[in-house]
């Protein structure tokens, strides 16, 4: 597997980068994770506007999904006439939170555009790829996802606070994208995020063999975040940054 960090800024875009969206890509099939605010124009950056084969959405905050109105506008309205439906997995309500974002009528919405499916805690078979779904700690409907092709294995945290099913779900992987969105010691919210220090800790406990931090606002000093998380966990741990792309 490939993947390609297209957006990592949390919350609201930063200079250096989009909100949340991930590139998968394996045997030529491409499966995006999340598409936050400014990441439809990065995506470009690294594959063709038509060249998605399916969309995950971890949640429906803004940051997370909001540019599918972007993608509705640019497939709806292509010159030459709009593509097969695309495959959206999302949480309930998906097709209703988009088509209110876009001030449009709920039916038929964005349906026509994009082929939507509801997720749950569960395992489904996207082209090449084995993906596992489970629900995690925030105050809305949110999902991890854990990828797998070929023996490996990608775990995608999504927007957590501490969260022992995330543990389980990250076990042995070869890498772990988790989001470490706050700074230890200084908010004082639960259930909402994870810092440096328990996104480091989540990997310990997971036996992840690669930590990368993630979903980091513009207002958190990364250093300190990444600093925490090599305090608490042993393998190796880097910053997301726009652009990135590993080889899994």
């Amino acid at each position: 597997m490939k993947l390609t960090v297209v957006g990592c800024s949390g919350s609201f875009p930063s200079p250096e980068s989009p909100c949340s969206s991930y590139l998968v890509e394996a045997d030529g099939y491409r499966l995006v994770l999340d598409l936050g605010n400014g990441a439809l124009g990065a995506l470009q950056s690294h594959i063709g506007l038509y060249d998605v084969d399916a969309i995950a959405l971890s949640h429906l905050h803004a940051d997370h999904c909001i540019d599918l109105c972007a993608y509705w506008v640019a497939r709806n309205y292509r010159q030459e006439g709009c593509p097969d439906p695309l495959p959206v997995y999302g949480p309930v309500d998906t097709p209703g939170r988009l088509a209110r974002a876009y001030d449009m009528p709920e039916r038929p919405g964005m349906t026509e555009v994009f082929d939507f499916h509801t997720l749950g805690d569960g395992r489904l078979t996207l082209g090449p790829l084995t993906v596992t779904t489970v629900r995690v700690n925030h105050p809305v409907e949110a999902y991890a996802f854990r990828i797998e092709h070929d023996g490996r294995s990608l775990v995608y945290s999504g927007d957590t606070g501490e969260s022992a099913e995330l543990v389980e779900l990250a076990r042995d992987c070869d890498l772990f994208l988790c989001e470490a969105a706050y700074t230890d010691g200084k908010e004082t919210y639960r259930s909402i995020h994870l810092n440096g220090r328990e996104a480091g800790e989540h990997a310990a406990a997971a036996r992840a063999r690669r930590l990368v931090l993630t979903h980091i606002p513009p207002w958190t000093d990364p250093q300190r975040n990444l600093r925490d998380a090599e305090a608490a966990f042993a393998g190796p741990v880097e910053l997301a940054k726009a652009g990135a792309v590993y080889e899994i």
